[in-house]
């Protein structure tokens, strides 16, 4: 029986051999990059058909796409604050934190975003299905360096 764990290392396995990005890998199979990639590393759940394309992209087996169909157990180890608003941050990053990550280093290389020289601005967006909270982000890039 194949975990979510064992199914990430078949994709990233099967990504590397492919030389795809995940923005390639996202675009063949028609959904966000970034969602793509959480679903990859089992924080995310992807539709039956979306994981059926991944399959097919990636050479996967049946019993690995049923997986990526699963809903995952999302926990973080560490301690985050109870504030509804404050705890939802936590979440964001807990999900989407690898995935920000990896695309970052796709697009930049080896290195981080700047919460130094950085910017970020909050909006309200109205939207006849209630209105949304829209946080933009911008952070100097920052590569780590190697001696």
């Amino acid at each position: 029986m194949l975990t979510k764990d064992d199914v990430t290392m078949m994709i990233l396995e099967a990504k590397k051999a492919s030389g795809l990005g995940w923005e390639d890998i996202a675009a063949k199979i028609e959904m966000s990059p970034v969602f793509t990639h959480s679903a990859c590393v089992g924080m995310n759940a992807f539709p039956a058909d979306k994981a059926a394309a991944l399959g097919a992209l990636l050479s996967l087996s049946d019993e690995a796409v049923e997986v990526l169909t699963e809903s995952p157990t999302k926990n973080f180890a560490q301690t985050v604050p109870t504030d509804p608003c404050i705890y939802r941050f936590y979440e964001i990053v807990g999900v989407y934190g690898p995935t920000l990550k990896a695309l970052i280093h796709e697009k930049f290389g080896d290195g981080i975003m700047s919460a130094i020289d950085f910017d970020m601005t909050v909006e309200r967006v109205e939207n006849p299905k209630g209105d949304r909270v829209k946080i933009e982000m911008s952070g100097k890039y920052l590569a780590y360096n190697t001696w």
